[in-house]
């Protein structure tokens, strides 16, 4: 898919909906290049990922991106759990953008860890002793 097509799909996503900010897309769409190559690593084929896949990916990449601010920056964007990159990777995949294999669920997406587990508590400050 060209660069074009895409910019095009995610214009028309979020003129649909106003669910998440045009910049959530090109990090999902980064995310899952770097989960495609790290499943496909090794191998001249490029590997299909499962949602869980796609999740730990963004986690990561999330982290490396944005450290202590990972949190921060996905709420802005509208991405508060793992369900809302099941939501996006759908819409895009509505606008023919991505493709899925026939086990594959939108479900698939749901819970696979907690931000604020994830992405805020490791950055707390250590609790004061006495």
């Amino acid at each position: 898919m060209n660069e074009q097509s895409f910019e095009d799909a995610v214009c028309r996503i979020c003129e649909k909906s106003a669910d998440y900010d045009a910049e959530a897309f090109y990090f999902l769409r980064e995310g899952i290049d770097r989960a495609v190559r790290k499943a496909s690593a090794g191998n001249p084929e490029r590997r299909h990922v499962s949602g869980r896949e796609l999740c730990e990916a963004l986690r990561d990449y999330a982290l490396a991106e944005f450290g202590p601010l990972a949190l921060l920056v996905l709420t802005q964007w509208g991405v508060y759990e793992t369900a809302d990159f099941g939501r996006m990777v759908y819409a895009l995949i509505a606008e023919g953008v991505f493709g899925k294999n026939p086990e594959d669920r939108q479900s698939d997406f749901d819970g696979v860890y907690d931000f604020e587990e994830t992405f805020a508590r490791p950055y707390d400050p250590p609790a004061a002793t006495a």
